[in-house]
């Protein structure tokens, strides 16, 4: 039944303009900010330690536009997810950068991009993929039949999702080798320690990925940043792509997941209301520390 439901909904959102479903889903925001609930009492906590410098009304504001972007970021899956390529493109308004991305990539080394999730993160797999084959990781959710749905229309055009295991790392690798681009969300906590350092974002200890590092460092390939801001009243995305500093491909693996913190931070605070800001990105605490959440 609750997938039933779940794809119900997602066809019901698919068939809505992107202006009506954004509506939609800033009701959907209110929503989340009037009635009490964990994401936003994570969101509240996430801001606050991370802008300790705003006052408390103006972080308010910056909460409540949150969000409401966040209503944005379920009502618009369903038009992302079954638009053409025609009708793809041209939701992309702008794109910033696109040149910096096609020199990196004319270098023959493979293009590391890292997408943290701000924006549409889903429209920068899309739009990718439909420039240069891409490939990157992917964990199916409980529900298989939503799993697959994701698989179908994340693939749709050049993109490969592999396993996030040893085999689809090693797959991760062999992308670089040929030259193509691998997709990567920099800005999940890790399922193990083994697989994390504790680098500063915000100023704050975070346990982050060493994936993204370890890649940069042994193959050389240069790194881009990227995300997709959504513009007002639905009318699109502007698309950002930020060249990484070179640091991230050099020294050690604490170095380089600084930068990778540091970069993202940066495509935070152009968008900070677009951020997910509802993901508990500090709830891995170094020893002795208090929890946050």
């Amino acid at each position: 039944m609750r997938a039933f439901f779940l794809k119900l909904v997602f066809h019901l959102f698919a068939a809505l303009p992107l202006p009506v479903a954004h509506a939609l889903g800033a009701v959907l925001g209110w929503l989340f900010l009037v009635i009490p609930n964990k994401r936003r009492r994570t969101a509240e906590i996430n801001i606050e330690l991370c802008f300790p410098e705003m006052s408390r009304g103006a972080r308010q504001r910056l909460l409540r536009r949150n969000m409401i972007e966040l209503g944005k970021s379920v009502t618009e899956i369903g038009v992302l997810w079954t638009r053409n390529e025609k009708k793809i493109r041209r939701l992309v308004r702008r794109v910033s950068g696109k040149d910096k991305l096609e020199k990196a990539l004319h270098r023959g080394q493979g293009l590391l991009l890292a997408v943290p999730h701000l924006g549409a993160w889903e429209m920068i797999g899309l739009w990718g993929s439909l420039h240069h084959p891409m490939t990157s990781l992917f964990r199916a959710p409980p529900i298989s039949q939503m799993g697959k749905l994701m698989r179908a229309t994340r693939e749709r055009f050049s993109a490969r999702l592999v396993s996030a295991d040893n085999t689809g790392i090693r797959a991760l690798y062999k992308a670089i080798e040929r030259g193509e681009m691998v997709a990567i969300l920099p800005d999940q906590v890790p399922s193990t320690r083994s697989g994390s350092v504790f680098a500063p974002f915000f100023g704050i200890p975070a346990s982050t990925m060493v994936l993204l590092s370890r890649l940069a460092i042994k193959t050389g390939a240069p790194v881009m940043f990227a995300y997709a801001e959504r513009l007002p009243h639905g009318r699109g995305y502007h698309l950002h792509f930020l060249p990484a500093s070179p640091d991230i491909n050099h020294g050690g693996i604490e170095s380089s997941a600084a930068t990778v913190n540091a970069m993202v931070e940066k495509c935070v605070r152009a968008a900070p209301e677009q951020y997910q800001w509802v993901y508990k990105r500090f709830r891995v605490r170094p020893a002795g520390e208090k929890a946050f959440y």
